[in-house]
């Protein structure tokens, strides 16, 4: 045993539990996906990432992270989740215009670039 172990079975407890809040948050916002996607919903909403950014900034500055961490991180959360939302409502659109009959011409768009 050496002096650090202490401190990497820390890291590794708080590891384990960042990874299960990202698992939950990510559900989330499948959950978020689906109720767009059934009420015709943009998938991209500028003004809630806005706050939401700002938030994590606020945050990330209040437990002193640093700044550019905080927003390289949120950069990388925001995109990942949005992408995961925009496949899964593409994916809904694609069932519905399947089981409809339809071709995949007809399928709604629902992409970032859109909104």
């Amino acid at each position: 045993m050496n002096g650090l172990d202490p401190f990497r079975r820390r890291l590794d407890v708080l590891d384990e539990e960042i990874a299960r809040l990202l698992g939950e948050r990510f559900e989330v916002c499948r959950e978020i996906a689906r109720y767009k996607h059934a009420h015709h919903i943009p998938m991209m909403q500028p003004s809630r990432v806005a706050e939401v950014r700002a938030r994590y900034l606020a945050q990330g500055a209040e437990v002193e992270l640093p700044p550019d961490f905080t927003a390289a991180l949120f950069e990388l959360l925001i995109g990942a989740t949005c992408e995961m939302e925009d496949e899964l409502i593409a994916a809904a659109d694609a069932a519905v215009v399947t089981s409809a009959g339809g071709g995949p011409s007809a399928a709604a768009g629902h992409s970032r670039a859109e909104t």
